[in-house]
């Protein structure tokens, strides 16, 4: 058995005996390797993001959290490549692109046979032209936070006419169009919905304060991208909700 492979079963070892740990020793005797390969492997596991933990004396050993964890999932080639040209297209710029990098690394983990090979040899295929650093990476934890907690954000921006502006906002969603994203929020000053293009915020600063929550279909109503419609990707991962209601989310 291969490293990545080996991997991959410590995970599904580790998910079936949960919450009760499991001793090195064992976990070396069930892949017949030495107890300093596993424990090698588990600290790896642990630096990717995988939500193993030790505990110590005895009756201790290595458990993982079932609710952090996904069951074994199986790619087909065709899947495999997709998510590679998926993972390719959201660049460094873009929000929870951090986030999206250690998703990558525990797919890649998972996958086997050819679903992985497809992976790979595609993506050696692909090549990108870097972009600006632009936004930087402190502004882009600001926002990811901000929407994540449902927070209120002070920002300094850029507006079109190149004038820098100070606004404080509740954030709603975010909106991307032909490579850019925006942030669409609640905008106190001008009390109505507004979009702030992500590279031209320069500052952004989280508050801690609760944001009220706002429907991001009616925050976009009358402007330019009134026909945002959700991505056909993640339809799947949102509950059916009823359509906005007139004045909802409006203070």
């Amino acid at each position: 058995m291969n490293r990545t492979a080996r991997l991959y079963a410590l995970v599904e070892e580790l998910r079936a005996a949960a919450p009760r740990p499991l001793a090195v020793a064992v976990l070396a005797a069930r892949f017949e390797v030495s107890t300093r390969t596993v424990q090698r492997d588990l600290q790896a596991l642990m630096e990717a993001g995988v939500p193993v933990r030790t505990s110590p004396g005895r009756g201790g050993g290595w458990s993982i959290d079932r609710e952090m964890t996904l069951p074994p999932i199986q790619f087909t080639a065709d899947e495999a490549s997709a998510l590679a040209v998926a993972l390719a297209a959201a660049d460094a710029c873009a929000p929870y692109a951090g986030a999206a990098r250690t998703a990558a690394q525990k797919i890649a983990a998972s996958m086997t046979g050819p679903a992985s090979a497809a992976a790979q040899e595609l993506a050696a295929r692909i090549v990108t032209l870097p972009a600006p650093a632009n936004p930087t990476v402190r502004v882009r934890a600001a926002v990811e936070q901000a929407l994540t907690a449902n927070t209120v954000l002070r920002l300094s921006y850029i507006d079109a006419t190149g004038r820098e502006i100070d606004r404080v906002v509740e954030p709603a969603g975010l909106l991307t169009t032909d490579g850019r994203w925006y942030l669409i929020a609640w905008c106190r000053t001008r009390r109505a919905g507004r979009g702030f293009r992500l590279d031209r915020i320069t500052a952004a600063a989280p508050t801690g304060e609760r944001a009220q929550p706002h429907d991001l279909a009616e925050l976009l109503h009358g402007s330019t991208a009134a026909g945002a419609v959700q991505p056909t990707a993640l339809a799947s991962l949102t509950p059916s909700r009823p359509g906005p209601q007139p004045g909802k989310g409006r203070r």
